[in-house]
């Protein structure tokens, strides 16, 4: 074992599961502010793959300043149209000029969005209701040292930063998490007026969770108010029957809680996202590396899409912080609740952080010296190998929203 700067201590907090209030979000695959992280990490990943195929190696770039403006649209039943596009800009740095060479970046930034967006969010019409645009300055020169070629084996750290991760999920994180993924994965696949933009908010009391679903209907396949009614019926009743799979707890669900049936002032949209009209989003603003929102754990508030996967650690270690945290809680026995925190400090090896911290909150009878030294060596083996989280986000193994 190496002499890296690691902590284990016990924390004082109840595991979140035994916390009486508990809140979880999770903005779903089409929610504008998933599009900007979604689009700016593909970019960050198409930029990667070239720069491999062409010098053998990751340069210098981000991408994870990335907005979209939202547009506007008149959705009626039966099909309605949009009236003015969105706009997503990609925002960033990158290296434009290596060994003599130009590298196309703005070209290939914008057939990766179009490639995102055609698989994800495929009622947006490319260039007509949205219009996508880039705005990729060069490197910045106290930046791009850090990928020199005659660098380290183990990159060194960009940026002074944190990462944190935590497990086990509890019941409503599980819930949260996969009622919107298998709402969009199955069940839109056979009820194509789902948008891809839905939100869930789980708030549990006690023994009794809420989840609060925010479903975009797509106007072409409801024909009059009375079919609307019936697609938010059919969210509601299959949200139910998967929170069976998850809880023995009480679960209520309410969809589309804005809708005004009186006057019938409801969420139909053109193309399944909220972004046709009114609603913004920028990369950072959404979803946590582990696909949720969660107020009653400890959370950086970096934005991981978009940043460069060899050496931004406010990306690597967001991600390995979660894939530590993931591990120590699958191989040792009586942890209950389960914080990792990594701190970089830049210009120094990523694999060595100023200190990689630990609280654990164990079963009853169990004292932090019985549990100290297996996660001790996890955390090390973790943060040893932990250059395989980049060829793991180039290849798409890996999620950060």
């Amino acid at each position: 074992m190496t002499e890296r700067n690691i902590h284990i201590e016990e924390a004082s907090h109840k595991p979140v599961e035994s916390q009486y209030t508990e809140i979880v979000e999770r903005k779903g695959i089409g929610h504008p502010d998933s599009i900007s992280d979604g689009v700016a990490e593909h970019v960050a990943r198409r930029l990667s793959q070239e720069y491999l195929d062409r010098f053998g190696r990751v340069l210098h770039f981000n991408t994870d300043e990335t907005q979209l403006a939202a547009g506007e649209s008149a959705p009626e039943y039966g099909g309605g149209e949009m009236q003015s596009p969105i706009h997503l800009l990609i925002v960033g740095r990158a290296t434009k000029r290596f060994e003599g060479e130009r590298i196309p970046t703005e070209s290939i930034a914008l057939d990766a969005a179009r490639e995102y967006l055609a698989e994800h969010i495929p009622r947006l019409d490319f260039g007509t209701d949205i219009v996508v645009d880039t705005k990729l300055g060069e490197g910045s020169g106290d930046l791009t040292g850090f990928f020199r070629e005659d660098g380290p084996d183990v990159p060194v750290a960009m940026d002074t930063s944190f990462g944190v991760g935590h497990a086990p999920l509890t019941e409503t994180e599980q819930l949260v998490l996969n009622t919107e993924r298998r709402l969009n994965e199955d069940y839109a696949a056979e009820n194509p007026e789902i948008g891809p933009d839905i939100k869930i908010m789980g708030n549990r009391e006690g023994d009794r969770i809420v989840l609060t679903v925010a479903a975009a209907i797509i106007d072409e396949y409801v024909e009059s108010f009375e079919a609307y009614k019936e697609a938010v019926a059919g969210v509601r009743e299959y949200v139910e029957g998967i929170a069976t799979e998850y809880t023995d707890r009480e679960v209520a669900v309410t969809v589309n809680a804005a809708d005004e049936y009186d006057s019938e002032s409801v969420y139909l949209t053109v193309t399944g996202t909220s972004a046709e009209h009114g609603d913004d989003g920028s990369v950072g603003r959404g979803n946590r590396v582990n696909g949720l929102i969660t107020p009653n754990r400890s959370m950086s508030i970096e934005a991981s899409s978009g940043k460069n996967p060899v050496n931004h650690v406010g990306k690597i270690y967001n991600l390995l912080s979660t894939e530590i945290a993931q591990a120590v809680v699958a191989e040792v026995d009586g942890i209950e609740d389960l914080r990792i925190r990594l701190l970089s400090q830049i210009n120094t090896p990523i694999d060595d952080p100023q200190v990689a911290d630990a609280h654990v909150v164990l079963e009853d009878g169990l004292t932090v010296d019985e549990v100290e030294a297996d996660v001790t060596s996890i955390i090390d083996g973790q943060l040893a190998n932990m250059t395989d989280v980049t060829e793991r986000v180039i290849n798409g193994d890996l999620t950060t929203f």
